[in-house]
């Protein structure tokens, strides 16, 4: 049978103490050049490397964060894990990734199981369904540090890291009305949170300010099951000449909705979509989207959550730190030259 490598082994052939081979693999200063060199050298023979989990024990840290997402169907979150992956690595912590599928019970469920096991913090972006906070109140309570992203509740004090959704929705208005649009429409999937709220706010703002009436009507929910032909029909309806995509799902459902219709987009319609993912470009015509800085995002949130791990006594500020999105144009929002009849 193969001896088990471990510490204790690299210490006796070597003839040192157990702590002198740990400090010497943490490259620490108390131990000289030659000793650091010739523990490596054994190890490396041997094949060993050290239990992250067994020093995590030794310090009471597991080096180990969890996230819980909503969903990883779109390209914003999977950008985020990139972000909090790259960040994790480089600070030695593992990353455990959970998903809700925006269920409230299920977010629940996955808290609570976090409670009972060994992370040292917590990353999280809310489900669509949650509306109440109390299983998030009570892993506060035992002190784990949490960070929140993108999907955030307002009445929880944590840091958070969000984007500027409002003024988004603000300039997604002015970019389409310079290109020519009167009749701006915003598309809704039936889903709600703090960040498509504060879009909408936006939307609402900038078409009130162009004198619209009743801005509320230009607001149209697309049901789940909608068929391209009543899509189409819904758009004629409303007559208009430009719509925004609240949410990145929309976007195959209106493409084929126009192509159904004969209804050419950037000609007669004029599309823009929040979430800039990769098939924008390969559409035909590409499409003008809001580009996120999703890996920033995952990257910034990791950051104050290790900060938060590592130094528990530092007094922590709650404010949200937001970055900033942008447009991107391209030829769905190109000057119109005829709008629908």
């Amino acid at each position: 049978m193969k001896t088990k490598i471990n510490i204790q082994t690299l210490a006796k052939e070597l003839n040192v103490s157990t702590s002198t081979v740990s400090k010497a693999l943490n490259d620490s200063h108390e131990i000289s050049e030659e000793t650091k060199r010739r523990v490596l050298e054994l190890a490396t023979k041997y094949q060993y490397s050290p239990n992250p989990h067994a020093s995590g024990l030794r310090n009471n840290k597991s080096k180990t964060i969890a996230v819980v997402i909503p969903e990883v169907g779109n390209s914003f979150f999977a950008s985020v894990i990139k972000g909090i992956e790259s960040v994790a690595r480089v600070k030695g912590y593992h990353v455990l990734i959970y998903l809700s599928n925006e269920s409230f019970e299920k977010e629940k469920m996955i808290l609570e199981n976090l409670q009972l096991g060994r992370i040292d913090g917590l990353l999280m972006s809310l489900a669509l369904e949650t509306q109440e906070f109390s299983h998030i109140q009570n892993l506060l309570s035992q002190d784990i540090p949490l960070v929140f992203f993108d999907r955030v509740p307002q009445d929880i004090q944590a840091q958070k890291v969000v984007t500027n959704e409002f003024e988004l929705g603000y300039k997604a208005v002015h970019h389409l009305w310079e290109s020519g649009c009167r009749q701006i429409g915003y598309l809704l999937n039936g889903i709600s949170n703090s960040t498509l709220n504060l879009r909408q706010q936006g939307f609402l703002k900038a078409l009130s300010e162009k004198n619209i009436v009743n801005p509320e009507t230009h607001i149209v929910e697309i049901p789940k099951e909608i068929s391209d032909a009543t899509f189409f029909q819904l758009l004629r309806e409303k007559s208009f000449d430009g719509v925004i995509a609240s949410v990145e799902e929309l976007v195959t459902p209106l493409w084929l909705a126009c192509k159904s219709g004969s209804l050419t987009i950037a000609q007669e319609l004029k599309v823009l979509s929040f979430c800039d993912f990769p098939l924008a470009t390969v559409l035909s015509p590409t499409l003008t989207t809001v580009k996120h800085p999703a890996k920033e995002m995952g990257e910034k949130a990791t950051e104050l959550l290790i900060t938060q791990i590592e130094k528990p006594k530092k007094t922590l500020s709650f404010q949200s730190i937001m970055l900033h999105s942008e447009i991107i144009p391209r030829e769905s929002t190109q000057l119109l030259s005829k709008t629908i009849s």
